[in-house]
């Protein structure tokens, strides 16, 4: 069996190619795209895949605008960070999804559900009712995380969230509790998927909820550091970049 993973996020794509083959080292990934471009030429000039898994927002464009410029017949799994009303969207559209983080049991059951019918008649899916179906909803910000902790899942409300941030390659949020979890996603994803009135991206390593905010200390050429609870690692990270610094201070007052 032939895969392409549509997935812009470096870390997920790793992963989930990673659970594919666990499962069976004979499904061979033959692409890994990350926009709605690099999608759209790659098919031009290949063979269609068995099988896609698909994430709805990539970096250039929702994925759905990939249909829009070539026609495909394959089926295909989404994976997908929306909330419950795009969820009951795919099941009364009959698509295959997964909610990220993946879950090893769940990309297995989604596998095995392939296989049954492969072969078999599909029923042709209408991607563009449904993404207008998706479309057309107000923006929903994401209210809570699943965690992935060893072999169990974790469900954190964002409302319990402090912060998210960058440590090496990895991303992570921590509790008001001071529990700190790895995420799946990155800082420009999170940003998206957010209630812009509660979490601000102060600079390039960490997103803030304003209730984590203490105190604030105005520094050289209009800088300000936040002193933030639970206290972040190292101090000097939570200082707000010079070019957000005027948006923050707008950002507070909304």
């Amino acid at each position: 069996m032939k895969v392409v993973i549509i997935e812009d996020e470096a870390f997920a794509a790793l992963r989930l190619k990673k659970m594919i083959q666990e499962y069976n080292p004979e499904i061979k990934v033959v692409a890994e795209l990350e926009s709605v471009s690099n999608s759209v030429k790659w098919f031009k000039s290949n063979h269609e895949p068995d099988l896609i898994f698909l994430d709805i927002h990539l970096e250039d464009d929702l994925s759905f605008a990939i249909f829009d410029q070539i026609n495909i017949s394959c089926p295909v799994i989404f994976t997908t960070a929306f909330d419950e009303y795009a969820i009951k969207a795919f099941k009364l559209k009959s698509i295959d999804y997964l909610l990220k983080p993946i879950v090893h049991e769940e990309l297995v059951a989604a596998l095995k559900k392939y296989e049954q019918y492969s072969g078999l008649h599909q029923k042709s899916v209408d991607l563009q009712t449904l993404y207008s179906l998706i479309s057309s909803n107000e923006k929903t910000y994401r209210e809570r995380f699943s965690i992935s902790v060893g072999s169990k899942i974790k469900m954190v409300e964002t409302s319990e969230i402090a912060y998210f941030y960058v440590l090496d390659k990895g991303v992570y949020l921590r509790t008001f509790h001071g529990n700190t979890y790895s995420v799946d996603f990155t800082l420009e994803k999170l940003v998206d998927i957010l209630n812009p009135s509660v979490f601000y991206r102060i600079n390039r390593k960490y997103l803030v909820n304003i209730a984590s905010i203490v105190n604030m200390f105005v520094l050289s050429r209009g800088r300000v550091k936040l002193e933030l609870n639970p206290k972040a690692d190292e101090e000097f990270d939570t200082i707000v970049s010079i070019d957000r610094s005027m948006e923050f201070k707008k950002w507070l007052n909304t």
